[in-house]
């Protein structure tokens, strides 16, 4: 029997997760919760770095953010597709770690990727609660699973959350995760060819973006996120309190 998680965060990219939501799983962790990340491609497009370099980069962030397991599912970078096949492959990660809750990209995005990786990562979730779709891992049958919520976190564009999570206390160590990548983020010692998230102005983006929600419910830093489904709570206690 495998390990099962409270939270799997998925990313199409190695770094999607570290940037759209590593405060949060920091946030988990920090509870005492599990908590994995699977990435769905190796980045091999990317101009910077490669892929055996990224796998590196990956573990090392995963380090950081203290997380109990991180694998690559292996898709083809810039060419999956929300199909049977790689809905299959998607729903065997669910049904392996069995996560109560699941992170993915956002629903649409700068890079095609992440919209439709958005996609299949929701179907999948929802695929891998009927029993009548049949999947092994290591030659044996998985049971069902359905993820009680999937949501979305916000990337490169601004989308609307429906909700916010409060990072304050962890976002200088998101930050430590994200510059884990060496080679996809600014770093003057590297030869490499500019991106467009390679410039310190990006990173200064990233922690505006942070500060900029956080301010809307009145803590220092925030992420946020998109549900798939209305989202309730057991006590008014749950919410943050504002100062009006």
């Amino acid at each position: 029997m495998h390990l099962k998680l409270d939270v799997l965060a998925i990313g199409v990219h190695p770094d999607d997760v570290e940037l759209g939501c590593s405060g949060t799983i920091l946030v988990a962790v920090a509870e005492g919760k599990k908590v994995g990340i699977v990435d769905l491609t190796r980045g091999e497009l990317g101009t910077r770095g490669s892929a055996e370099i990224r796998k590196t980069e990956a573990a090392n962030a995963a380090k950081v953010l203290g997380v109990q397991v991180r694998e690559n599912v292996g898709l083809a970078d810039g060419f999956f597709l929300n199909d049977e096949a790689h809905q299959r492959k998607v729903i065997s990660m669910i049904r392996k770690y069995r996560p109560e809750i699941i992170l993915c990209n956002a629903p649409e995005d700068r890079h095609p990727d992440h919209g439709r990786s958005a996609k299949l990562v929701s179907d999948a979730s929802f695929l891998s609660g009927l029993r009548k779709i049949e999947t092994e891992l290591e030659g044996v049958r998985q049971e069902a699973w359905r993820p009680k919520y999937v949501f979305h976190y916000l990337q490169d564009r601004f989308l609307q959350p429906d909700f916010v999570v409060d990072i304050s206390a962890h976002m200088d160590k998101k930050l430590e995760s994200v510059l884990a990548y060496t080679t996809q983020f600014f770093n003057p010692a590297l030869d490499e060819p500019q991106t467009y998230i390679s410039s310190p102005e990006f990173l200064e983006t990233v922690k505006a973006r942070a500060m900029m929600l956080g301010k809307r419910i009145g803590v220092i830093y925030a992420e946020g996120y998109i549900s798939d489904k209305m989202i309730g709570v057991k006590s008014l206690d749950a919410f943050i309190q504002q100062n009006t």
